[in-house]
């Protein structure tokens, strides 16, 4: 299985490079969104970050996003309300909804609409990198071909007549 997740990454490592990924981070914690932010910016993510709901879902009218990460206690629109607003506009959006109170709370992806829920904890840092990389790794899977990067020209000329 550790070859399997390396060649994954290896895969989503080169998916990585041919462009920047966007990704939106919203979290009213000021020292949890800084961290987060430091975390995935180190991976070679681009990182908007939103102190709340409604300005995460402003952040959808000036920007295009390749995830989201949102907390789900925030003031003015929870993370799940922040979902549900995003889900009719962005059928396709990988989203992390993150929370100290997940278990408690009973929240879960088909509850919140994420894609994934991570609780907050000491376990918080790993399943976020590794849910960050599976879900963009899906996700570029599933984009149509015209929406990728093409080769370039002479590399598919000299492919034909191999």
């Amino acid at each position: 299985m550790g070859l399997l997740l390396s060649l994954g990454s290896m895969k989503y490592a080169s998916m990585l490079k041919s462009r920047a990924t966007h990704l939106l981070l919203v979290d009213d914690n000021q020292n949890g969104l800084l961290a987060r932010k430091s975390l995935l910016e180190e991976q070679g993510f681009v990182i908007t970050t939103a102190t709340n709901g409604e300005e995460a879902f402003d952040a959808f009218s000036k920007g295009k996003f390749d995830l989201l990460v949102t907390d789900f206690r925030m003031p003015k629109m929870n993370g799940i309300e922040l979902i549900r607003s995003i889900r009719p506009l962005h059928p396709h959006l990988p989203i992390i909804l993150l929370s100290g109170f997940a278990e408690a709370l009973g929240l879960d992806s088909k509850s919140t609409g994420a894609d994934i829920v991570i609780n907050k904890g000491a376990n918080e840092v790993a399943n976020l990198q590794r849910s960050v990389a599976r879900l963009l790794a899906r996700h570029m899977a599933r984009k149509p071909p015209s929406t990728q990067k093409a080769a370039p020209t002479k590399l598919r000329a000299k492919a034909k007549s191999v």
